[in-house]
């Protein structure tokens, strides 16, 4: 599996602790201090790496304009730093397609328990689970990590809203409640306040094309969670 991180930071004390502290857990790391070479980095590795963290105060640009960026070029996890406690914050970076946020002050531990964790959640797959989920005319590949529409059009999805779906066509009719979806998508429980898997989940029936108001993939069980109610039927070929 790659291990190439590209960060994206101003501070340079920043920068230098975490590149040392990641390559001293086993990770190739390729650092940016502006949204200028992070760009470059990021077009020179898009195909190796397996996270991008990007900070959201930069001196040219904001986190979120890169995000948008990544997530238009590719499916590769993202991971933002925030120095705001504000919640809008969070909310904007997951709906530009983010995976993970942290906010700051934050150590280079519990960085690296994220990282960690998204790299359990996209690794290789278990060889003996099925290859392909099929449901309403959809089709994901738990390989490729992909999702196909019935015209085998691509749809475009972030890594942890792959791995929602993902953990939903595994449990078709089962009621899911959000401390266990959390779990599956951050590695973390959230609290009760937190909006970041109602952003995901509202993201993941757009992408469906799933009516939010009256969905019939994804539905809402009020009080306990969510139920992903489609027929999915799997093979490995």
């Amino acid at each position: 599996m790659m291990r190439k991180i590209l960060i994206v930071d101003d501070d340079q004390k920043t920068r230098t602790l975490l590149k040392a502290y990641l390559e001293k857990n086993q990770y190739e790391v390729r650092l940016a201090h502006n949204g200028e070479s992070f760009l470059a980095e990021f077009q020179r590795y898009i195909d190796e790496l397996s996270i991008v963290i990007l900070d959201v105060m930069l001196p040219d640009t904001d986190g979120f304009a890169l995000c948008k960026t990544v997530r238009h070029r590719s499916n590769v996890p993202i991971i933002m730093l925030t120095a705001s406690s504000d919640e809008t914050d969070r909310i904007v970076g997951l709906e530009l397609g983010a995976d993970d946020y942290i906010a700051k002050p934050y150590s280079p531990r519990e960085l690296l328990a994220r990282i960690k964790a998204i790299h359990r959640r996209t690794g290789i797959e278990n060889t003996s689970a099925p290859r392909f989920y099929r449901f309403v005319g959809f089709t994901l590949d738990t390989v490729e990590r992909s999702v196909v529409d019935a015209d085998g059009s691509p749809v475009t999805l972030t890594g942890m809203d792959f791995q929602l779906l993902k953990y939903f066509v595994e449990h078709p009719g089962d009621i899911l409640d959000r401390s266990v979806l959390c779990e599956e998508t951050r590695g973390r429980d959230v609290g009760p306040l937190d909006r970041s898997l109602d952003v995901q989940i509202s993201r993941l029936r757009l992408r469906l094309h799933d009516d939010g108001k009256q969905p019939i993939l994804i539905k809402t069980v009020r009080g306990a969670g969510y139920v992903f109610s489609a027929d999915v039927s799997v093979s490995n070929v």
